[in-house]
Parts: C-alpha cells; structure tokens; sequence
C-alpha cells in the first residue's frame, strides 16, 4: 500500500488508521523513517544482525513488527541497493539478518509514504519500477 501526498498531510496518521482498523490491530505498528537511516545502517535496521565480531545480535524491525504493519516513511529516500533488499522480502517473505546464512520468515503488512512522485523517480532511475509496482497496488 501507497500513501502519497505532500509533507504534513498526516500520510503517518492514515498509516496509523489503516492498521488500527485492520485485522493486524492487534500486532505492532512500527515506523521507519527511510530519510533519517545512514544508508551503511539500513539493512541492520530492517533485517538485523547475527552475532558475529562486530558485536552483539540484534532483531530488526521486520522481526519487531511480526503480525502488524511495517510502516516506511520516505520510501523514496530508500537507495537502490536496500529497495533490492525490500523487494526481496516482500516477494518471498523471508528476511536474512546482517552477516548471517539462515533467513527467516516475516508476517508484516507493508505500508509505505512518500511526499515524492515515485512515478518520476522511476523514469529518472533512482527508485525500482518493480518495487513501485509491487507497493502500488492500492494507492491513496
């Protein structure tokens, strides 16, 4: 799911109604601003990391949002590489946590925000068509 508009339309606030009156409501709602995450740190965020040397393991917001609403603010400000990393999640519904060899499953409804005409970002190269497609099902 799509959300568009302009910044302050309350695209955040309908992502919050859309998961208050849906059957994941009872899951976690978890937000993702895409424009805030040093792009080095997005896929620790969203998938996690195995133990390993650089430190402790950690779950990532797919595993934090498991039976309720994964909601990514800014989705246009996602670089390339980590809207590769999405679109495979969302295709096969797994998720491989940073430096680890084991994938594991995700039940997340995805939905997504931008204040940017994806539509422009895709004919300019910086945003995957598959990945607009697949988000733009249902757009509001």
């Amino acid at each position: 799911m799509l959300l568009t508009g302009e910044s302050g339309t309350g695209k955040e606030l309908a992502a919050h109604a859309l998961h208050r009156d849906s059957p994941r409501r009872g899951g976690p709602f978890v937000p993702v601003n895409c424009a805030t995450i040093p792009p080095a740190s997005i896929e620790r965020e969203l998938f996690g990391q195995a133990l390993g040397d650089a430190g402790a393991a950690r779950d990532g917001l797919f595993v934090y949002a498991q039976g309720g609403t994964l909601f990514f603010d800014e989705i246009g400000d996602l670089p390339l590489p980590q809207q590769s990393s999405l679109l495979r999640v969302l295709e096969d519904r797994l998720a491989r946590p940073v430096g680890s060899e084991q994938e594991i499953p995700v039940d997340v409804r995805i939905v997504a925000a931008t204040n940017r005409p994806l539509a422009d970002e895709v004919s300019a190269g910086r945003f995957r068509a598959d990945l607009y497609y697949r988000l733009q099902v249902v757009e509001i």
